[in-house]
């Protein structure tokens, strides 16, 4: 698998593995990210109810633009020249990522996360990445130990998501433990 980060004179990060080109948001990803954000299956275990409205997804955007241009690490995933959701960091250290429904099932969210982790650990100074995750989102919880995080903690109750409260376990993946299974 091939691994290219890049930064051209007046450029952005982007990452480009096998099958995916990670890169910053931009406002013209709406319809594609809204595609993400509003399907119900894909927000079964994020941290807000699906979008009903396009302008909560601008939203959304607004903000991750932002934060990427604060220095966040948070990109939007393609796949065949398509926008098929987000992987990143939009806080460090905290890992998210989140996917179209037809894209799961493929690998594309362990090789885009594990893209993300390169970049972070080989741009910034952290020692550990963490990452929050639903205790019944198993799928989620296979990529998470897949990659080498392990699981450090829990608590009930730690978000509630329409009227619904979430619990949560927590994992980590400390620096010295990463063991990248992109190669370069």
């Amino acid at each position: 698998m091939t691994f290219l980060a890049r930064r051209g004179k007046g450029e952005t990060m982007e990452i480009v593995t096998a099958r995916l080109r990670l890169r910053p948001a931009r406002m013209d990803d709406l319809e594609a990210m809204h595609a993400v954000l509003a399907h119900p299956d894909a927000m079964r275990w994020w941290s807000t109810l699906p979008h009903v409205e396009i302008n909560q997804t601008r939203t959304w955007l607004g903000s991750m633009i932002e934060n990427a241009d604060a220095g966040a690490a948070d990109f939007v995933v393609e796949y065949q020249s398509q926008v098929i959701g987000k992987a990143g960091c939009w806080r460090l250290p905290e890992v998210g990522y989140i996917l179209h429904p037809r894209a799961w099932g493929q690998g594309l969210g362990r090789e885009a996360v594990s893209a993300v982790i390169d970049h972070v650990f080989a741009t910034c100074d952290v020692q550990a990445l963490s990452a929050d995750v639903d205790p019944a989102n198993t799928a989620s919880i296979r990529l998470l130990e897949s990659l080498g995080f392990v699981r450090t903690g829990q608590a009930n109750a730690t978000i509630l998501v329409g009227d619904q409260w979430m619990d949560s376990l927590y994992y980590a993946l400390e620096r010295s433990c990463w063991s990248s299974p992109v190669k370069g």
